[in-house]
């Protein structure tokens, strides 16, 4: 950046002395040229470093962390603190900004800069914006040398859910992870910049945001923009996120992709989750929990209009889904489940985390969204990532732009009246012979004052019988259960919507069973 500043003003100060000496030769002195101010550091000042950074070959940067940063376990990094009062918007009001420490998990440097009046400056680490637990620390702890250790990441707070307090909105930390929250949200699932090679014989590679650029909002400022570079050893980036908080937080994000091979594992604007278990798998785990998940299901609207719902699984065996499509209206990891007595976890509010919704603008062309789904054996391990992965290979040496609209709440995305899938359960049915029961609960909304849709329910193997569909007005849902027959098969993709006068009355239900 210095050198960027110092190069334009060289240049400008050369044009102007030159323009002067041929105006003291052929022009009165108000003919003088003025030479224009350098363009604000923006998006494509990023996208021009990730460009030289694949010309050359890729350098992890490392940091060797030194007390009281180094060895650090889950309590005693948890015990280190940002002092609000260093935080460099104190004075704005709208907005603070918390810088993150290193350690623990955190170990590679990251550089963080403001963009104040469109020119860049450093925040260079220094432990004394932080204070640390004395059970864990000795009394000096902040006044150690900040060696060449950088930051971890950064947190943004605003005015979310009460007046006059900054709460935290949205976190940037580890790889090229992000988590944001809309109003009344806890933290839950997470997005990322780019995955490469998820759910792959030869292993995930994590691209990392190594910089940031997070531009000083002007007072009264409704949204944060934040300029990222990102680099691992596949391919560089430059990313834009524009973030607005409220009852759904909106980021609007584009990326400009130069990869160093051809990238074939790719995933664009992907999310994280966990699902570790739900009314359709009781009989699997002994908790005291009805169920335990960020989120319930994969939603998607597929180019033409069709409205999808794909009910997660903690799988006994790593699966992976694809579902083909032509320049998506949107997709996203959901979480349905509102009501607390679904989980009966006071401490984890799993019926407040967020879901999160990916509505591409411009055509993304020819791909499929992919789901990836990983068995774990706790809550403490995300195993559910869902993303876009275009239909030809990323080639290298070409920019790739994608862009799009991540919006984080409690309800986001596509509010099409057509009913949606409320809860999906299965067990044991009565008639044996290895034979699973499932119900599946629709909004009833969409039926009030019309006569019972007709369950349309279809399998790849086995057989289905008996569907049907009962209302439930109290609960506000109308119930399709069937019976499903899974005969010599292992694996059988199932799927059910509700039709009426040959209109799509619903979404389509979709589920993978397998044999456990």
């Amino acid at each position: 950046m210095e050198r960027r500043v110092f190069l334009g003003a060289m240049t400008a100060a050369l044009s102007v002395a030159a323009t002067g000496a041929r105006a003291q030769m052929a022009a009165p002195p108000e003919a003088e040229a003025v030479a224009a101010p350098p363009a604000p550091f923006g998006f494509e000042d990023v996208a021009r470093i990730a460009a030289d950074l694949v010309r050359a070959d890729y350098v992890r940067l490392q940091a060797k962390l030194t007390p009281p940063f180094a060895d650090l376990g889950y309590d005693a990094y948890r015990g280190i603190r940002f002092r609000r009062e260093a935080d460099p918007w104190r004075d704005l009001g709208g907005f603070g900004l918390d810088l993150l420490p290193p350690g623990m998990l955190f170990t590679d440097p990251v550089r963080i800069n403001l963009i104040e009046n469109g020119v860049a400056r450093n925040l260079p680490f220094d432990p004394a914006v932080f204070e640390f637990s004395p059970e864990g620390f000795p009394p000096d702890a902040a006044s150690a040398p900040p060696g060449d250790m950088g930051w971890s990441g950064f947190r943004l707070r605003t005015v979310l859910n009460r007046p006059g307090v900054l709460d935290e909105m949205a976190v940037f930390q580890g790889a090229s992870y992000f988590r944001a929250i809309g109003r009344g949200n806890v933290y839950g699932l997470s997005a990322r910049g780019l995955a490469l090679g998820t759910g792959s014989a030869a292993g995930e590679e994590f691209p990392a945001f190594r910089e940031f650029w997070i531009r000083t909002p002007e007072p009264g400022a409704a949204s944060v923009t934040v300029l990222a570079l990102l680099d691992s050893p596949s391919v560089a980036g430059a990313y834009e996120f524009v973030l607005t908080p409220g009852a759904d937080t909106a980021v609007a994000t584009r990326a400009a992709l130069f990869p160093r091979r051809e990238l074939t594992d790719v995933g664009i604007a992907p999310l994280t989750s966990m699902f570790w278990f739900g009314p359709a798998d009781l009989g699997s785990f002994d908790d005291y929990r009805p169920a335990v998940h960020d989120s319930d299901g994969l939603q998607m609207v597929t180019g033409n209009g069709e409205r999808l719902w794909r009910a997660l699984a903690n799988p006994a065996a790593l699966q992976i889904s694809a579902f083909a499509d032509r320049d998506p209206q949107g997709f996203g990891l959901m979480q349905r489940t509102r009501d607390f007595t679904a989980f009966q976890d006071a401490e984890a509010a799993y019926e407040r985390r967020p879901s999160a919704w990916v509505a591409p603008q411009g055509g993304w062309g020819e791909g499929r969204v992919v789901l990836v789904e990983i068995p774990v054996e706790s809550e403490f391990h995300d195993n559910i990532v869902a993303f876009w992965q275009p239909g030809q290979p990323l080639a290298p040496g070409v920019r790739h732009d994608f862009a799009y609209e991540l919006s984080l709440g409690f309800a986001p995305g596509d509010n099409d009246p057509a009913a949606q899938v409320r809860q999906s359960r299965s067990g044991a049915s009565i008639n044996g012979k290895g034979a699973r029961s499932f119900v599946i609960d629709f909004d009833l909304a969409p039926f009030e004052g019309q006569p019972d849709p007709e369950p349309v329910v279809t399998t790849s193997a086995g057989e289905v019988r008996h569907p049907y569909v009962v209302r439930l007005p109290a609960e506000g849902v109308l119930r399709l259960s069937f019976e499903f027959v899974p005969g010599g098969a292992d694996l059988a993709e199932l799927s059910a919507r509700l039709d009426s006068a040959q209109l799509r009355m619903s979404e389509t239900w979709l589920y993978r069973w397998t044999r456990g």
